[in-house]
């Protein structure tokens, strides 16, 4: 499952510009507590790009972006990173 996370993040990194710290910073606010069996857990049936999209952006009318390609993002509302000083950023900026 970390595999599975470190995807995660690094698909964060390259669809939406942020940073490698940032993307952690996330998917730990998200999953912290979260009951995940080892691989290949249930969330592992998606693709990592999958999930990446309900982490970063809020969803609209129940609706998330699928990362067509040529998707316009832009009218897409992003979600706030969590706090700088949270204990979910494990790496340095």
């Amino acid at each position: 499952m970390l595999d599975y996370f470190r995807q995660m993040a690094e698909e964060m990194v390259s669809r939406f510009g942020i940073s490698r710290a940032e993307a952690v910073a996330r998917i730990n606010a998200t999953y912290e507590g979260a009951e995940i069996d080892p691989y290949p857990d249930l969330m592992c049936h998606e693709l990592p790009e999958y999930w990446v999209y309900g982490l970063y952006f809020k969803p609209r009318g129940g609706q998330l972006p699928y990362g067509a390609p040529g998707e316009d993002l832009s009218a897409w509302e992003v979600r706030p990173a969590p706090s700088s000083d949270s204990r979910f950023w494990t790496l340095k900026e």
